[in-house]
Formats: C-alpha cells, structure tokens, sequence
C-alpha cells in the first residue's frame, strides 16, 4: 500500500488544508494500492503563493544551472527506473516490461535531451534596432493524464524549469502514486523552495482553481478534448496563455504501392500502433486506411496478427501483451463504442465487447477489430481509448487523404508506401501535428502537438521550451 498524507509545497511535505483522501485501484487487481490526499482551492493558494515567491530567483538564474538541475532529475529517474515502472505498471496496466522501457525510460530521456536544448537555445537575437529577449512566462499551472503518466509530467516539468518558470502540478487522480517519487526526486535535487510544487487532487477542484487562479501565468494541460475545452474556458477568465494536448482519432495510410510482404509488414505495425498501452495513447492510430481492393487481404493479416500475438495478461508479471485498461469506467467506455459499431454496421473481425473468459479481475477488455469501416460511423469519428481498431477501405489516394483529414482531430498519422518519397508527399498533405513514415521511430526531441480540436501548442525539444516564454523587444 502507498500511502501519502502530505502535499509538497514551497520545498517541504505539508499536511493538506483538508481531510479528504483519494484513493488508488490497481487496473489488474481492481484492489486499492493507493491513497493520497484530496487537494483544495486552499492548497493550491499556498502552492502558487510558494511558486509566485520563487519565481524571480528562479527565473534569474542562469539557463545552463536551471539545465542542470533538470539532467539530475533525469539522473534521479533513471536511478529509480525500476520501481516507477512497477508503479505504473500497477497503476495503468501496462505490462512491465514495457513500462520500463517507456513509462520510466522515455521520461529520463526526455528530461535528459533539455540541457542540449537549453545550450543550443538563441535567449537574445539582434533585429534591427530592437534587442530582442526570451523570458520565462511566470508560474505554469501543470495538468496531466493518468495514461503516461510520468512521461507527460517530466514532458512540462522539464521544459518550464528549464524556460525559468516556477510549476504548480496537478497529476491525474487516477495515476498519481508515480508523481510522489518525482517530486522527492525534485527535492533530493536541491531545486530552491517554491519552483516545484505538487497537488493532488480531482479536476473540477483543484484542477479548475489552477486554471482560474490570477497568480497562475499559464497552464500547460493534457487530456480529454471536453476537459481541455473547460481547462481553456477558465482561464480565459484571467486572458493566461493555454497550452492543451488533447484526443485524437489519427489515421494510418497503406497505399497502393505497397508489395504483399511491405503489406504484411505495415499491417503487423498498423496493430502495434493501435495497440500500444492498451490503445490508451493519445496518438494512437486507430484508423487504418487501405486500398479497396487489398482490404480483405489486410484484414485478414491484421486479424492473423492480433489473434497469435496479442495475448492479455498481468502486467506485473509479463503475462501478455496487453495488459488491462485503467478503470472500470473506461472498460465500460469501450465496450459501449464496440457495441456501437456493430450496431452502425461495421464487421466485427476479432474481438468484442464480452469480457475474456479467462481474467475475472482486471479491467480488460478484448483487443479488438473492425472492418468495412465507414468514416461517418461513430467509431472512426471518437476517441475510444481502448484497443479497437477500425479498418476503412479507400479507392484513390486522394480519397485516402480525404478520409484522413475529414476528422475533428488532427494529433497524429501514418503512411505507409513503397517509394519514400511518396509516402513523405501523403504525409505533407496530412492536417496533423505528426507523422510517421514507414514506421518512423518516435523522436522526443521533435515537436509534439495537434492540429484543430487536437490542442493549441507543441512540446518537447526546441518547441516545447518555446512555450513557455515570452518574447520582449527593447528599442535601442
């Protein structure tokens, strides 16, 4: 059991203003692992107050030592890589294994890759007669998800510390056990008092008194696409900078000059990239697009795939691919939109809505597929955030691209072709944040960040820094 009673604000561990507690539900044991304490308006006060106070020190600070304090918090992760992957893996359910590799690991890579950032960075440029200068936008409201949930608080954390600003976070109620060991990372790193503070507690409390305080300069959020629409609402109240990753309905593209084993390869990837923690990943492809005449071939590949592969087990102990989906909440979410889709007409390849015969306990829900997918079906248009993935047959590739872009979303995508060249010029004409070419490896240090109701804004590397700055022209 991890139990915490105390808030950490202003550089110590202090008891919260209430009595409140939440608590924690392992995803695979539906038991409490957790409990932490219910945060309010009363707490955030005194961590913004905390972060208010900090901030001029901190800002005045050279960048190259508010870089190096970041690479020993990444230092700090890595030493503790191991444990916060157990942690996530309980909390989440992603098997640990991969969490390892990327609950715990793309955290510490990321946190590591900003002090190249910051050395690199131009802080002052010569235009004209004006002397233009970075700053550091003040205290930074940080709300994050529980599906990454250290990663998305290590993707702000790192880059406002680094831009000079002070940080109020606010990790997901669900996930929040992992943000505990960060902050006594944080302050086993010597970080000066007030620069780093967390609160827990839900979104409508103290989420909402982050986003609407007056001392709170901007808030840098990840999640749903209606929370974010309330994130932005709030803090327009006091006209503070926005910055939303929000959901994402992304499509991947196999075109027509793909060969039967460059096929056979995309679909196999086409499964992963919809698969990936459980199809709880913002970015996730969930639309997979194909040539009319191949779609019963690659439905075929895909239903092989996900059938001899795509195992579900305990993600403590490695049992399968998939591990179970973060609350029962969700669980039923799915299901509902597998129901959905059968209802709409689609063809149910593999899958359902019927829980495994075989795991009693844990949120689980069947890895999935569709196929004779249309795009006005439900299913191609919401983010299920589970593992469902939509097959849709195309005729040309500009009906591909079509499809593609007929979407409210526009965070991630796929292309997948036999000449690069091509595939690069279907990727250009692709309205999102992100695209993957022939499987492209992920880059932390590119840009992350979506088009239309897919958010305002990019984080890590250059673009990331970015936002949290403001920019001053001095006449001379």
């Amino acid at each position: 059991m991890h139990e915490h009673r105390q808030l950490y604000i202003d550089g110590a561990w202090v008891d919260p203003a209430g009595s409140g507690t939440i608590e924690v539900t392992g995803a695979s044991t539906e038991e409490v692992m957790g409990r932490i304490p219910e945060g309010t308006p009363a707490d955030v006060d005194r961590a913004v107050a905390a972060a208010r106070a900090a901030f001029d020190g901190w800002a005045a600070t050279p960048p190259a030592e508010r870089a190096a304090f970041v690479q020993a918090i990444s230092e700090g992760i890595g030493a503790r890589r191991d444990e916060l992957a157990e942690l996530i893996a309980g909390e989440v359910g992603m098997p640990i294994k991969l969490a390892g590799i990327i609950q715990a690991g793309l955290p510490q890579a990321v946190s590591a890759g900003y002090p190249g950032v910051v050395e690199a960075f131009d802080w002052e440029e010569e235009v004209g007669n004006s002397l233009v200068v970075r700053e550091p936008v003040g205290v930074v409201g940080a709300i994050t998800p529980w599906n990454y949930p250290l990663h998305q608080i290590v993707a702000k954390v790192a880059a406002a510390l680094c831009a000079g600003c002070t940080v109020v976070l606010k990790p997901s109620e669900v996930a929040p056990l992992n943000a505990f060991v960060l902050a006594q990372i944080v302050h086993d790193a010597g970080l000066p008092p007030g620069v780093f503070n967390l609160v827990t507690g839900t979104g409508p409390v103290v989420g909402e008194a982050i986003a609407a305080h007056p001392d709170v300069d901007m808030v840098s959020f990840t999640g749903s696409t209606r929370a974010g629409r309330r994130v932005q609402e709030v803090a327009a109240q006091t006209v503070k900078r926005v910055a939303l990753e929000l959901g994402g309905k992304s499509a991947n593209i196999l075109l027509p000059s793909l060969d039967d084993a460059a096929l056979e390869k995309a679909a196999r990837a086409a499964v992963a990239s919809a698969y990936l923690n459980s199809g709880q990943t913002c970015s996730a492809l969930t639309r997979l697009l194909v040539p009319a005449d191949r779609h019963d071939t690659v439905v075929d590949l895909v239903r092989n795939e996900v059938e001899s592969t795509y195992t579900l087990g305990d993600p403590l102990t490695g049992a399968g691919r998939l591990g179970p989906l973060i609350s029962d909440v969700q669980r039923q979410r799915v299901r509902d939109y597998i129901r959905r889709g059968e209802e709409e007409g689609a063809t149910l390849v593999t899958g359902g809505a019927e829980a495994p015969d075989d795991l009693p306990t844990g949120y689980y829900v069947r890895p999935t597929v569709f196929a004779n997918v249309r795009n006005d079906m439900t299913i191609a248009r919401e983010e299920i955030f589970g593992p469902v993935l939509s097959i849709l047959p195309y005729d040309t590739v500009d009906d591909a691209v079509r499809i593609a872009n007929d979407s409210d979303y526009g965070l991630s995508g796929g292309v997948w072709g036999a000449d690069a060249e091509e595939a690069l010029a279907v990727a250009r004409r692709l309205r999102t944040g992100q695209v993957e070419v022939n499987g492209g490896r992920y880059n932390p240090l590119a840009p992350f960040g979506g088009y239309k109701q897919s958010g305002i804004g990019r984080e890590y590397g250059r673009q990331g820094l970015e936002e949290f700055l403001e920019t001053k022209a001095i006449q001379r």
